[in-house]
């Protein structure tokens, strides 16, 4: 049985790249492609112009870096500082550029001076943060988040995002997984839906949740305020949106 039919993605440097689907329908399979945890029995899968079986993990973690669903799973060391500087270690980079990188990625993750704190002790958010800073450490041209918002409470969930967002805005190429669609409206470029191991729509944001019959062949549905919006006529990703429109055509004017 596959578990990818006929997938084709395409993500250019600089966007935020959500991929969305029901549990089952090929999501994570999906992006463990990207950086080489997986490798295709059929088909090709390149990251930079090559395929991803000539370049192996190591190497396509120099380019591509990954975020597991669960920080616990993929956090070992007993301080901050040791976690972070793991890959940079192994790639034996000298000391004063494995603190200088350290730094860096704590700062860009909104935990400067945690260096010397156990890890395990950090709420689920603050975990999260420290995975995401040890695979900005290695300073990837793209950065993969697989469900990084699953566990956390609504404000998390948004501190997460804006992380995500103004990582993306220093440069980085963002591909997420996700089940919240709020998220994907607020913060994602392009949207790929998957079923069943295929790609069943895919577009702009704006363009897949104008698609609501084919969201719900998914078991999809967007955002209420989107929907609604819908039913107006005009797909509009927030309610800032929403409201700024619908004040503009009150005031006889076009207002999007």
């Amino acid at each position: 049985m596959r578990a990818l039919k006929g997938v084709e993605l395409e993500s250019s440097q600089g966007e935020i790249v959500a991929i969305v689907g029901q549990n089952g329908s090929g999501k994570t399979t999906l992006v463990k492609h990207f950086n080489g945890l997986l490798m295709p029995t059929g088909g090709e899968m390149e990251v930079a112009g090559k395929p991803t079986v000539e370049q192996g993990v190591f190497q396509l973690g120099k380019k591509v870096g990954y975020v597991f669903q669960n920080p616990d799973h993929q956090i070992f060391s007993e301080t901050v500082f040791d976690e972070v500087s793991y890959s940079l270690r192994l790639r034996e980079l000298d000391a004063e550029m494995i603190k200088a990188r350290v730094t860096e990625a704590l700062e860009a993750v909104g935990l400067a001076g945690t260096e010397e704190e156990d890890p395990f002790s950090m709420t689920k958010s603050g975990r999260q943060r420290v995975a995401v800073a040890s695979v900005l450490a290695i300073k990837p041209d793209g950065l993969i988040l697989d469900e990084p918002t699953t566990g956390l409470d609504h404000l998390e969930q948004r501190s997460m995002m804006e992380l995500v967002r103004g990582l993306n805005e220093r440069g980085s190429t963002i591909i997420f997984v996700t089940h919240h669609m709020w998220v994907v409206a607020e913060y994602a470029h392009r949207v790929y839906v998957m079923k069943e191991g295929q790609v069943l729509l895919e577009g702009t944001t704006r363009e897949v949740f104008a698609h609501e019959e084919e969201l719900r062949e998914a078991y999809l549905r967007p955002p209420q305020d989107v929907s609604f919006a819908n039913r107006l006529g005009k797909t509009l990703l927030s309610l800032e949106e929403l409201v700024y429109c619908t004040a503009g055509a009150a005031g006889g004017s076009d207002g999007c």
